[in-house]
């Protein structure tokens, strides 16, 4: 089983040096952005002097018992704790005399082994090559998932990259089945530090510190784990008190004042994890800025849960110093998130890959009833909130007023399932009948009326009425219904090698956000926020 650490023996390397120089010489010849309506109405309980959080009446600041933090009973992940593929370095070729003097000595390839999640061109964008100059002795699809595992040989063109080292799986960046058993309530009451007496008013009225770590990890599907041991890393808010006014107003080290509060802070910090993860998933991202300005090119080989840290940590350090010791020091980040919770890495070996290679899209239909015509408003763009997985699309019932008009046409159920979630404008329906949204299937249905909005609980099959849409549940221009699919907590990009195919229309991203098209059998509706004639997409009475 491999590692995610660049190792192999002295053997492995020499094994593979005479066929790598051999295949070497060959190589010579809606709205633009969605916020929960908490986001605008979020406040802190204030007291007479400032408006910050506080504790309950009969608490002080200073009376939250400080607990220390625990200590590690694990030990750190050896070379074979993990199940993913690992990356190893340039493999020496054998010395050959120089025949040449003067001429630069070739760069030897790079051995990669692909991960879960990998694509052809994702890798290649990483990597700053062409596809097509990537080879493997294993045969693999040019467009799906690669298998985990796979062997490729890559050219080395990439001369100062950033730190290699993996830093946390993906599946304690994205609430996957690996927290299902995690207490967020539980945890927070027994490490009874300042976030353990913490209130903020949201538009759903008070809510306590736990509440709103479980909130901001389902609407984002980011690890509640992760959202603690950011906070206790950037401002002691679990075990002890934050130590000034800044850590209380902006906990995760962001200061804007538009960000102030827990909800906030956190709903910021899950947007700059989303942007790291899905971007690199995608192929869209290969480099972090500091805030200083320097740009650093990330290491092809890391896997997305850790440029998620990488990219995170470059939006709240100044140096390039600073930012490596966040990730990688002894008193990292990662390394607290151990001593928080134990070994990451064991429980990744029970849950990853997150999707195998041979996962496929349950037959999914339009989301609105059949007969009917409805605009294609918007192509792939963030699932949730304004910056993240490119994983949603929109759709817009016909209307004779523009805006946010109430309509009585019905968001309908793309597939079978059970209702997990009604609330906000929101529905959420889990498609492998076991109840949990972080396990198989789900789809998110976004901007769903209360106004006749079917209940949590409720079992539903294809075609099913779940409400109409609105402008419920965010910042939107118009109403429409937005719609996401995830598989174990991951979003899942609308364009990629498991695009949305709803009733045989199948989506296509743009070249920016929100455009696109959605083609079948040779029809072609392009997205048009303002739904007109070339956005139209009718719903067969027959689906073929």
């Amino acid at each position: 089983m491999r590692d995610y650490r660049k190792t192999r023996s002295s053997a492995d390397l020499l094994a593979l040096s005479i066929p790598l120089l051999v295949v070497f010489l060959s190589q010579l010849a809606c709205s633009r952005s969605y916020y929960s309506a908490a986001d605008l109405t979020a406040t802190v309980e204030a007291d007479p002097l400032r408006a910050t959080a506080t504790f309950e009446p009969t608490q002080s600041p200073t009376a939250a018992p400080t607990r220390p933090l625990p200590t590690s009973t694990q030990p750190p992940p050896t070379a074979t704790s993990t199940p993913l593929p690992a990356t190893i370095s340039q493999p020496a070729l054998l010395p050959t005399e120089d025949l040449n003097p003067g001429t630069p000595t070739p760069v030897p390839p790079i051995v990669y082994y692909s991960q879960s999640g990998d694509t052809l061109p994702s890798i290649a964008f990483r990597f700053g090559v062409d596809p097509g100059v990537i080879t493997s002795p294993q045969a693999f699809s040019p467009t799906e998932l690669l298998q985990p595992g796979t062997l490729l040989v890559i050219p080395s063109v990439l001369s100062d990259t950033g730190p290699d080292g993996i830093a946390m799986p993906d599946s304690e960046v994205v609430f996957s089945p690996s927290a299902l058993d995690f207490d967020t309530r539980a945890f927070v009451e027994n490490a009874g530090g300042y976030l353990s007496s913490y209130r903020e008013y949201l538009v759903t009225g008070w809510q306590t510190g736990s509440q709103i770590i479980d909130r901001v990890a389902i609407e984002n599907s980011i690890n509640p784990r992760l959202l603690l041991a950011l906070l206790e890393y950037k401002s002691r808010w679990v075990y002890g008190t934050p130590d000034s006014l800044s850590k209380i107003d902006y906990p995760m080290g962001y200061v804007d004042f538009n960000k102030k509060g827990l909800y906030q802070q956190l709903s910021w910090a899950v947007s700059q994890l989303s942007v790291g993860y899905y971007d690199w998933r995608g192929g869209f991202l290969n480099e972090v800025a500091l805030q200083e300005g320097e740009r650093i090119r990330i290491s092809p080989e890391l896997n997305a849960g850790t440029v998620a840290l990488q990219y995170l940590f470059s939006r709240i350090n100044n140096d390039r110093s600073r930012w490596v010791e966040s990730l990688y020091g002894e008193k990292s980040m990662p390394e607290l998130y151990k001593r928080m919770f134990g070994d990451p890495w064991a429980r990744a070996q029970t849950v990853e890959p997150l999707y195998p290679p041979n996962l496929v899209q349950p037959e999914l239909e339009l989301p609105f009833l059949p007969g009917r015509t409805w605009s294609f408003t918007g192509g792939p763009h963030s699932a949730w909130g304004p910056d993240g997985a490119r994983a949603a699309l929109d759709f817009a019932p016909p209307a004779s007023i523009s805006g946010c008009a109430t309509s009585e046409d019905w968001v309908t159920a793309t597939a079978p399932g059970q209702v997990v979630r009604s609330e906000g404008g929101q529905v959420v329906v889990d498609m492998d009948g076991d109840g949990r949204e972080q396990t198989g299937w789900s789809m998110l249905y976004l901007h769903v009326s209360s106004r006749d909005r079917i209940p949590k609980g409720s079992f539903i099959n294809t075609g099913d009425r779940l409400g109409h849409p609105s402008c419920e549940g965010g910042i939107v221009t118009g109403t429409h219904v937005h719609i996401a699919r995830k598989y174990n907590g991951e979003w899942i990009l609308a364009d990629g090698p498991l695009p949305f195919d709803l009733s045989g229309w199948v989506a296509h991203a743009g070249s920016r956000i929100y455009e696109g098209t959605l083609t079948r059998d040779g029809l072609v509706s392009v997205a048009q926020p303002n739904g007109s004639h070339d956005s139209l997409i009718h719903h067969d009475e027959d689906i073929p």
